[in-house]
């Protein structure tokens, strides 16, 4: 379907002064070139410039069929017949013939000129291009400059070279070191050489490869980027030549087996299928292609590779007969992003377009091919020209503008984030429009530059094509004829003696479309002829029409699809627009790819760009109304228009409020994005005013969602009176729920009344409340979600809960941390807000450490709590006066040791011989207390001694629970001799205790090996101790149940007293016996 507005995109037109009728006509380089009916004279206009003043003529050398401008080395290319003769020619330096410049070169491919005819200065050049076919149509790449040439059968690539006018230079004074007849007359012409012809580029084109296609006859050609697209009848291929640096691996023949086509098909009327491949299919067509390299310079390896194939079926199409159903304007056209160089790298969407009479299509190629537009045309189309916003085509009596799609792509290939929630742009598959048409007289031909529309008029000729294609049709009517009065005459029949059926046979049955229309008048010979430049209006002006149409739509329906599309067209304009903008901005400073008239300078550009980014967000607040009251499909389109338009959410509320129709109703789109800005933490408070519009706003359309609404952090200023009322008229009707108490009991700490706080909180069961901060997170904390360094804040309840239920706060943030709504440091910064680092947020890292499953998070928490622990311990002051004001000033702990050790396997139950080293009640609760739990960590499973053996430093051996956390330590690291030394000198009275305990299993050697040996020495030289006489007994005792009687003898010491040790000989003997 085509849209039709009644937009006019053209501003004025006016006709160019040329002396003779024109044939040809092409346009570029701010250039427009008029070649005569049958002349050998090319003349170039300005387009640029008011009135079109003539910049040069020159004469070609034979009869121009067609000419071609590149926009890369602005030359021009031409096909030319001669004597019955056809040529390819090229002309470069043509410009300089407007400076009354009659030196003109003749060359011939890869032949650079020498001598005089080079040093004399700069000069127009006509290269002469050899073929073996006679060429048919001709492409020059947009991106490259390169040169593509259509023959019947075969595609010929030159590729454009060039070289600087010193290193010919430096070449030709190589020649003449070997040529010496020529030095003198060199030299003396040399000095004449102007300095400024030193950086002249001498352009110069090379065979580069020729492509066999003997299925298809090519009718018109074309070259973008290394795509190759060829047009015949009704048949479209467009393929991929890459040039690989990696030399061939084996020799290519460059014979091709050619098709044997049918000896006689006059006879038949062959109809093929229709057929679309795209991509890799295209492949599966039936035309094959050969390479046939012929780069002398270039040794790389060409791949090719199918992109597209189309293939149409003759159709009895509206006012078209089956031989004028043909293909026709086909392009291929690059687009670049605003963020690269034109010149310098490759472009970012390659489009290839191509029309019937009655329809055109316009496809994307790079990154996957697909068909973006398909234009049904009113009547039949002669031409068509794809243009940078739109597409322009003529029919006999109209020049008529579709809109494009391809800024909807390119806009999705620059911006990644373009169809998420953050940025938005109509589809591709947006249906195209027409605008308003402009009526002519016998239009012929179509070219565009730039704004500039050129129209070819001859309204009282009939063009070459027109009379071959009549011709055609008269001979083929006339062998219908023949053949159908055959077959009467074969069945007895004589159509002569019938009027009825001699007329019936006059009708055209396979040639033309079975109609009665009055016959064509012949029409009086004269010379009607005009060549018009008509202006396009600037993509602004033409935005602004547009939304001025739309107002009529908005007016009558605002829901209307015809408004909502018509702004989306405005929309791809802007960006068009501003795809071409940025274009022009990264090519200045870059050397120019032909001297094209550059209009306005950086600081107009500048403006420019700024009125459109002004006018697109403009668009975007437009759109954004459209599917804000538009249909639940698509009205989460809502959110990333009013996002790019840059509205504050007060200005969006405003553009929202119900019509005077409906004045209770919000659209689906309105409440989708006031849901997102208030989900996603917004740093914009709304004001109470605004505040309470939204309860309103969903107290009205969604209920369900007002808890959501009364958490989100922009609603601080909510006035807590008129909410908590509403809260209750959706309590006595959605009935009670726990995160709704919660809401309920926020809005009295709003309103100072903690009693009734108090007895709300009380309605549920703590744990209850902690699902219900799991199901709104934000009741507690403003801004979590995001990644561990978003910005959190706490809100008032959780200030309250700080105070009168740190329990539950605690058990809250734990919840969240545990479902992934909170990270582990933005609840250490919320801790932190509230003043509690030293009490709350070691018992929340204590209950982690009992939740928490993830071994990353619990090495974190060991580490932080023992590095708090040991803190603790090293600033309690000895005075136990000061010891007893610091318990006072600090609350105690939500779990104990004993707590811990219960409830969480990562606190070890105490060794028994830790209790006699720090018995309890010696120093102060809050000592005891971060002793008890340093000590349980240090005996549970989990905690790494070397990772807190640095902050052990800290902690002095001089008191006993001190020595015992250092005597911990070296017992984890298995060092059992050195702490049994250290024990026997400052706690014997522990040492069995210790041996008990940590002396078992494969250590159980060390009562003999190295405790029994120590108490003996120990005791010789302190006989009187009886600390150590009974842990040498007790020693004795376990020595003598583990080993045989002759070890046991082998351990007494000779100096030893029998009686002493009899006893323990005789125990050990009778359990040897025993056993």
């Amino acid at each position: 379907m085509v849209h039709v507005y009644n937009c006019h995109p053209f501003s004025s037109q006016q006709i160019v002064q040329v002396e003779q009728e024109p044939g040809l006509v092409c346009c570029g380089g701010g250039a427009l070139f008029v070649v005569a009916t049958g002349g050998c004279k090319v003349e170039a206009y300005s387009v640029e410039r008011e009135g079109c003043p003539l910049i040069c003529r020159f004469a070609t050398m034979g009869t121009v069929k067609s000419i071609q401008h590149s926009k890369i080395g602005d030359y021009l290319v031409t096909i030319e017949e001669k004597n019955s003769a056809t040529y390819l020619r090229a002309y470069t330096n043509w410009r300089y013939q407007a400076e009354d410049k009659a030196r003109v070169g003749v060359r011939l491919l890869g032949h650079l000129l020498r001598g005089a005819s080079v040093r004399g200065g700069v000069q127009m050049e006509i290269i002469e291009i050899p073929l073996s076919e006679r060429p048919v149509a001709v492409a020059c790449c947009s991106v490259t400059g390169d040169l593509l040439v259509g023959c019947e059968n075969t595609l010929v690539l030159f590729t454009l070279r060039r070289q600087n006018q010193q290193t010919l230079n430096q070449s030709q004074q190589i020649l003449q070191s070997t040529w010496p007849n020529t030095q003198q007359s060199s030299s003396q012409s040399q000095g004449q050489t102007s300095t400024s012809n030193q950086n002249v580029s001498i352009l110069d084109f090379e065979r580069s490869v020729i492509l066999h296609l003997p299925k298809i006859k090519a009718k018109r050609v074309a070259l973008c980027g290394g795509y190759v697209a060829v047009q015949a009848e009704l048949e479209v291929l467009v393929l991929k030549l890459d040039a690989s640096s990696e030399p061939k691996t084996q020799e290519e023949s460059s014979e091709i087996t050619r098709a044997d086509h049918l000896e006689d098909q006059a006879d038949f009327l062959l109809l093929p299928r229709h057929q679309e491949l795209l991509g890799d299919r295209a492949k599966d067509c039936d035309i094959p292609v050969s390479i046939e390299k012929t780069g002398l310079e270039d040794r790389g390896q060409y791949t090719l590779s199918y992109v597209l194939f189309r293939r149409f079926t003759p159709d009895f199409f509206q006012g078209c007969s089956v031989e004028e159903t043909q293909l026709h304007s086909l392009q291929l056209c690059p687009l670049f992003t605003s963020k690269q160089s034109v010149s310098q790298e490759e472009p970012a969407c390659v489009f290839c377009f191509f029309s019937l009479p009655t329809a055109g299509y316009l496809y994307s190629l790079k990154g996957g091919v697909e068909l973006l537009s398909a234009y049904q045309y009113p009547e039949k189309v002669l031409e068509a020209v794809l243009a940078d916003h739109l597409l322009h085509v003529i029919t006999k009596s109209a020049l008529q503008c579709f809109t494009v799609r391809c800024a909807a792509l390119a806009a999705r290939i620059e911006d990644p984030y373009i169809d998420t929630t953050m940025k938005a742009c109509p589809p591709c598959s947006l249906e195209v429009c027409a605008l308003r048409m402009q009526l002519f007289i016998g239009l012929r031909s179509v070219c565009v530059h730039g704004r500039h529309v050129i129209l070819l008029s001859t309204a009282d000729t009939e063009t070459p094509e027109e009379s071959e294609r009549a011709t055609q049709r008269r001979g083929l009517e006339l062998k219908e004829h023949t053949m159908l009065t055959g077959i009467f005459l074969a069945v007895g029949i004589d159509p002569a003696t019938t009027p009825a059926l001699e007329s019936l046979l006059s009708r055209p049955f396979l040639s033309r479309k079975w109609t009665i229309s009055s016959p064509k008048e012949t029409r009086t010979v004269g010379h009607g002829w005009n060549i018009y430049v008509v202006d396009t209006v600037s993509p602004l002006t033409l935005y602004q029409e547009m939304v001025e149409y739309s107002q009529k739509y908005a007016e009558t329906n605002p829901q209307a699809q015809s408004l909502r599309h018509l702004l989306s067209e405005a929309h791809l304009l802007l960006r068009a627009s501003l795809l071409q903008t940025g274009q022009r901005q990264n090519t200045e400073g870059e050397p120019a790819l032909s001297p094209e008239t550059d209009t306005g300078g950086p600081s107009e550009k500048q403006t420019d760009r700024e009125e459109l980014e002004e006018a697109l967000r403009q668009n975007c607040a437009q759109l954004g109304d459209c599917f804000s009251r538009g249909s639940q499909k698509d009205c989460h389109l809502a959110l990333p228009y009013y996002r790019m338009s840059a509205l504050s959410v007060t200005e969006v509320i405003a553009r929202n409020r119900p019509l005077p129709s409906s004045p209770h109703s919000y659209g689906p789109g309105f409440l989708f994005y006031l849901k997102h800005y208030l989900l996603e933490e917004a740093e914009q408070s709304l004001s109470q005013e605004e505040a309470d519009e939204v309860i309103d706003i969903f107290s009205q359309s969604e209920p369900s969602q007002l808890v959501s609404v009364c958490a989100s952090p922009p609603m601080v200023n909510i006035s807590p009176e008129r909410t908590l009322q509403i809260l209750r008229r959706l309590e006595d009707t959605a009935g009670v729920s726990v995160p709704l108490t919660i809401t309920m009991a926020t809005m009295m700490l709003l309103m100072d009344d903690v009693p009734q706080y108090t007895q709300l909180m009380e309605r549920h069961a703590e744990m209850l409340l902690v699902y219900g901060f799991i199901e709104e997170p934000r009741l507690l904390l403003h801004g979590g979600g995001g990644g561990q360094h978003t910005r959190v804040c706490p809100t008032v309840l959780t200030r309250q809960l700080a105070k009168s239920q740190p329990g539950l706060l605690v058990a809250g943030m734990v919840a969240l941390h545990e479902n992934n709504k909170i990270q582990l440091e933005q609840a250490d910064h919320i801790f932190k807000e509230l003043g509690c680092e030293n009490c709350l947020q070691v018992d929340f890292w204590e209950a982690m450490l009992m939740a928490s499953s993830q071994d990353a998070i619990i090495q974190e928490l060991l580490f932080r709590l023992s590095s708090v622990y040991i803190d603790r311990l090293a600033n309690t002051s000895s005075n136990t006066h000061s010891n007893h004001l610091n318990t006072r000033s600090r609350r105690k702990s939500l779990k104990s040791a004993d707590d811990l050790i219960n409830s969480c396997s990562h606190y070890g139950a105490l060794y028994p011989w830790l209790t006699v080293l720090s018995p309890a009640h010696t120093t102060s609760s809050q000592h005891q207390e971060a002793l008890y739990k340093l000590q349980s960590l240090l005996c549970g499973p989990s905690l790494s001694v070397g990772s807190v053996g640095p902050l052990m430093e800290r902690l002095s051996e001089e008191p006993l629970w001190g020595f015992s956390l250092h005597l911990l330590c070296a017992t984890r690291r298995g060092q059992y001799d050195r702490s049994i030394e250290k024990l026997l000198d400052r706690c014997p009275q522990a040492i069995i205790a210790y041996a008990n305990h940590q002396l078992q299993d494969k250590n159980m050697v060390l009562w003999w090996q190295k405790l029994l040996p120590e108490l003996c020495n120990r005791t010789r030289a302190a006989a009187d101790n009886g600390i150590l006489l009974a842990a040498l007994k007790e020693t004795l005792v376990v020595v003598a149940m583990e080993m045989s009687p002759a070890e046991f003898l082998e351990l007494i010491p000779d100096d030893g007293t029998a009686s002493y040790f009899l006893p323990h000989l005789l125990t050990c003997s009778q359990k040897h016996l025993l056993a």
